[in-house]
């Protein structure tokens, strides 16, 4: 999502490349130059870097500007997420992602495993070398939640009778965790109260949560020219989303119990037809529009400002966003 769709402020549009080059500088710094070049490649890639947007926000909300701690926080967490990445596209045996090829397929299935580990590590390295200790720890504890998450989605691969409530826990965990952990670590930076770095990790959880089932609405819903990249990628892949499970009829469900792990490109290209028929966008943009709101709420209670501003209007946002790229 490109930060253009929401109300631009020069300090936190400042703080964003000073986020990338400290990005690039903690994915470059190990002493084995190949380790470096792909670390560097993966996150030089680039992104939405909403977690950072979400983080330097907060920050700013909190103290009005946006400190050299928040831009290392934000970098850590990016750093985190661009790990979780390459195992990712390991687990799903990838070979592209954003246009550049992944390390498993240009370097090998073990090789992609280390560097995986090793921007991880250094993520929570940095933040306990640069920030506290207490930051390394919560970095920590979201790549356990990153870990139980993707548990969680194995367990119930190719299971057309999954719970949407098991692909939420899933998400909570798998999304919903670095969102939040960057928030409490703005609230760190700030050194704000319990009480507000609460309120403002519950809205990071929230968002995390509208923010991954969003894209995998749009997994469903939305077409490879408007994606950049291939649709129904989840549903090859055996991972039924929390929009999918909730608009499957009975009819649907059973001929994915049967036809799942086997789905031809024709089965597929059918059954996005037939949802995309259904109640599958409205009703997911709908459940996604209450899920703004409630993270709206989750906001705390500082004062007025144009970066509490941006918290309170990004969810809905991105809402908007996602509705535009759909079809």
């Amino acid at each position: 999502m490109p930060t253009t769709t929401i109300p631009t402020i020069p300090a936190l549009t400042g703080a964003l490349p000073r986020v990338e080059d400290e990005i690039r500088q903690l994915a470059t710094s190990s002493t084995l130059p190949i380790v470096n070049e792909f670390s560097g490649r993966i996150t030089a890639a680039g992104g939405k870097r909403l977690r950072s947007v979400v983080m330097l926000a907060g920050s700013l909300a909190l103290t009005g500007e946006v400190t050299d701690k928040a831009v290392t926080a934000a970098a850590c967490v990016e750093l985190l997420h661009a790990g979780s990445l390459v195992h990712d596209d390991l687990m799903d045996d990838a070979v592209e992602r954003r246009g550049v090829r992944t390390v498993n397929a240009e370097w090998g299935v073990g090789p992609a495993v280390l560097v995986g580990d090793f921007m991880l590590a250094r993520a929570s390295q940095a933040a306990l070398e640069s920030l506290s200790p207490f930051a390394a720890g919560k970095l920590a504890a979201a790549v356990a939640d990153l870990v139980e998450g993707q548990v969680l989605e194995v367990l119930d691969l190719y299971d057309a009778h999954r719970s949407p409530d098991s692909a939420l826990r899933s998400i909570a965990l798998k999304t919903g965790a670095l969102f939040r952990v960057g928030c409490v670590l703005a609230a760190h930076c700030a050194d704000a109260s319990e009480e507000v770095a609460v309120r403002l990790s519950e809205y990071g959880a929230h968002f995390g949560l509208l923010f991954q089932i969003l894209d995998d609405l749009l997994d469903l819903a939305s077409t490879s020219e408007r994606l950049g990249k291939p649709v129904g990628n989840d549903l090859r892949q055996g991972v039924y989303s929390f929009p999918l499970l909730r608009a499957l009829t009975d009819g649907q469900r059973e001929f994915l119990a049967e036809r799942g792990r086997e789905l031809g490109d024709a089965e597929l290209a059918g059954l996005l037809r037939e949802l995309r028929g259904g109640r599958l966008v409205d009703d997911t943009l709908a459940y996604c529009g209450g899920l703004a709101a409630q993270t709206v709420r989750a906001l705390p209670e500082v004062g007025e400002s144009d970066a509490l501003g941006v918290l309170r209007e990004l969810p809905l946002a991105y809402v908007e966003w996602a509705r535009a790229r759909i079809g």
